[in-house]
């Protein structure tokens, strides 16, 4: 998921679900797990995520972590 959604700029729900071929409320349980965490934020900003909204919100990975998301995708 941190992958699809990348470093650079946000991403539509509905990208990530095309780029991940997850079912809907696999990906909805992920983002709100990673939003929870701290590790992306989305935008409009918002505690978690509703299924129905999930297509039309941008999330992004939090500035804050970016560095130490991407030395631990770069080890594996």
């Amino acid at each position: 998921m941190v992958r699809a959604i990348g470093f650079t700029q946000s991403v539509l729900g509905a990208e990530l679900q095309d780029s991940t071929r997850m079912e809907l409320e696999d990906i909805t349980d992920t983002l709100n797990s990673l939003i929870a965490a701290g590790f992306v934020e989305s935008v409009p900003h918002c505690e978690a995520v509703q299924l129905a909204e999930m297509p039309v919100i941008s999330f992004e990975i939090n500035p804050a972590y970016a560095h130490d998301i991407k030395e631990a995708i770069r080890r594996r």
